[in-house]
């Protein structure tokens, strides 16, 4: 392998067009200026190989999503998202490799507005650290703790195709070739919902975003507000493809707990229904509501309004294949 300068000039040094970044690669650190009165956004995530994506997945598509699923967080929050580091770890350089990924790297940035400004790159088994780091105006930002009883629940989008792409990848499901690629879209290439996050900053009590599954993502927010909730089965957002190809049982499982939707979760006023509304459409954004915030603690699932017993969990990275 190179040195770690030549693969840094090369691959991952272009010119930077924004003008909050005063210093980027090239020094010891990063040079930037966070606007008056904000509040500075981080989030960090580490993707691993044979972990959190399959060794086979193209260089591209591989920074497209170590991207996003950061981009995802910034969103959650409610956050403009500004800038990025990227720390790289590589069995070997294999400069088609590096190419296709920095390309990849660069369009997603390109696209969001999102400043490449510094990282690290060293040798070993493939993975990647992707911090990105973004703004808000001070006291905006969108938290899990901040759900109250009576806070409808609604999230962004679909649920569920991401899972039944990667169940493609895998081998385990089988389709024709207009809903596979639907289905691989959503999981390699998921899009972070930055619109609308930034709308919600004044109509959400609180949200995050869709990474392990509805079952367990509503309940990091359930335990950071002290509430519980409802949820009815019907409400929750399906797409035609996911249930042409599956069963409705699988279709439910994999909406619930299939993982990496990279969709919003939010809870919203009663009071504050309507401006949502208004709010979200002007962002092209579809969104349903899939139940309300109540006393108590844990979900409580409803089909037609009536009690079902459910046993699901989120996606968990570190869980041993049975």
């Amino acid at each position: 392998m190179g040195s770690e300068f030549d693969v840094i000039k090369r691959y991952f040094d272009r010119p930077v067009h924004r003008k909050d970044v005063l210093k980027g690669i090239g020094d010891d650190g990063a040079l930037l200026a966070l606007p008056a009165n904000s509040e500075l956004v981080i989030s960090t995530d580490t993707l691993v190989c044979g972990t959190h994506f399959l060794p086979d997945i193209a260089p591209a598509d591989l920074a497209h999503k170590a991207v996003a699923v950061n981009l995802s967080d910034l969103a959650a929050m409610g956050a403009e998202p500004a800038w990025m580091t990227l720390a790289i770890t590589l069995p070997e350089e294999d400069a088609t490799w590096l190419e296709a990924f920095s390309e990849g790297l660069h369009e997603i940035c390109q696209y969001y507005g999102v400043a490449l400004v510094g990282g690290d790159t060293t040798r070993g088994p493939l993975s990647l650290t992707v911090t990105v780091h973004g703004y808000l105006p001070q006291g905006k930002a969108l938290l899990r703790s901040g759900a109250r009883i009576g806070d409808w629940i609604y999230v962004t989008g679909n649920l569920g195709d991401s899972a039944a792409g990667l169940r493609c990848l895998l081998g385990q499901l089988d389709t024709e070739e207009s809903s596979r690629e639907y289905l691989l879209e959503r999981h390699l290439r998921p899009r972070p919902r930055l619109l609308a996050g930034r709308a919600l900053r004044h109509h959400a009590s609180s949200a995050m975003d869709l990474s392990d599954g509805l079952a367990s993502d509503l309940q990091h927010i359930l335990t950071a507000s002290g509430a519980g909730a409802q949820v009815e089965l019907n409400q929750l957002p399906m797409s035609s493809v996911l249930k042409s190809v599956v069963s409705p049982e699988q279709a439910l499982e994999l909406a619930l707990a299939g993982g990496e939707d990279y969709e919003l979760l939010f809870t919203v006023p009663e009071a504050e229904k309507g401006a949502l509304a208004t709010a979200l459409a002007e962002t092209g954004t579809n969104h349903t509501c899939i139940g309300q915030i109540i006393a108590g603690e844990g979900v409580r699932y409803l089909r037609n309004g009536e009690p079902v017993e459910m046993t699901l969990s989120g996606y968990d990275h570190f869980k041993e294949s049975e």
